[in-house]
């Protein structure tokens, strides 16, 4: 009887513990770009030239656009859609910005 309570006191602690980290990675998957947020170690990232070329293709200094956008999008790893606008799809993206306080990212 007393085993039977110890294995079922570890399988329960097991399970709480597999919970917890779960839920810890979860989190930090959302936190690290699956949600827009900065990019974390080991979760895939987005093709940053080829979004920065669709993001700056209307710019009139594309290469400036280009630069700024990759340097966000490196830290982020999101890129807005479209070529203005819609920053709110990536919170990370939007509040970056320069020493001066301007948006760094366009």
């Amino acid at each position: 009887m007393a085993v039977s309570k110890l294995l079922l006191v570890c399988v329960a602690l097991s399970l709480f513990t597999l919970q917890v980290v779960d839920g810890r990675l979860e989190a930090e998957y959302h936190v690290a770009g699956g949600a827009g947020g900065r990019r974390g170690i080991g979760f895939p990232g987005i093709d940053c030239g080829a979004a920065c070329m669709g993001r700056c293709s209307k710019a009139s200094r594309q290469d400036r656009c280009v630069q700024a956008c990759g340097s966000c999008c490196r830290t982020c790893n999101c890129v807005p859609p479209g070529t203005f606008g819609n920053k709110e799809k990536c919170p990370c993206y939007a509040g970056l910005t320069t020493h001066a306080g301007r948006p760094k990212c366009p």
